[in-house]
Order: structure tokens, then C-alpha cells, then sequence
């Protein structure tokens, strides 16, 4: 069964909001092991995923403040990009859902 045009493109927008979803998720996770094990903050790649966290993951930060700083930060970079993949995937399944059903030709 051949897919129709608006068909591909509901599949390919799902594609793409999965995709950008993992990366910012996948940022933040850099992000939250750089914390954890203590990186050099001024690092120009440290900066980049702190930047990327402040801008994608602010919904969580300082959302859990346990004595060790450092592992409430870690915790709380994980919960943000967690609900990124989570929101990803379930954005990427309503886009598909939404798409118009293709009609099969005999």
C-alpha cells in the first residue's frame, strides 16, 4: 500500500519532532554527567550543554534540592530530559495519528 503525500509529511514532521526532542534530551544528559562528575565549568562544551539546559530544561531546574548539590542537579538535568523523550514520543504519535488515512487503490 503505497503511503499519499500528506501522508509522508505527517510521517517525516513525527520524525523530526522525535528527533530534536532526543538531542535536547540527549544535551541535557551530557549536561547532568558533566555536573556529576565535576567538569570544568568555563569548558567550552560544559557552557554549550549548560546553555542548552537553561533554555530546554529550566522546568526542572532546582526542582529537587537534596543536601549534595551536585546530585540535585544531576537528578533534576535526568527528570527534564526524560520528559523530553517522553513528550517527544508522544507528540511523534499524535502527529501520525493525525495524519489522513491513505486510500488504497485496486
Amino acid at each position: 500500500m503505497a503511503r499519499t503525500g500528506a501522508t509522508q509529511i505527517f510521517t517525516l514532521l513525527a520524525t523530526v519532532v522525535r528527533v530534536v526532542a532526543s538531542v535536547i534530551a540527549a544535551l541535557i544528559v551530557a549536561h547532568a554527567v558533566f555536573v556529576f562528575f565535576e567538569a570544568n565549568p568555563t569548558n567550552p562544551l560544559v557552557e554549550f550543554t549548560a546553555g542548552i539546559r537553561d533554555s530546554f530544561g529550566w522546568f526542572t531546574k532546582d526542582l529537587f534540592q537534596p543536601s549534595d548539590a551536585k546530585v540535585g542537579e544531576t537528578i533534576n538535568d535526568a527528570l527534564a530530559a526524560l520528559i523530553w523523550v517522553v513528550a517527544g514520543n508522544l507528540i511523534s504519535k499524535l502527529i501520525v495519528r493525525l495524519a489522513p488515512a491513505s486510500s488504497a487503490k485496486a
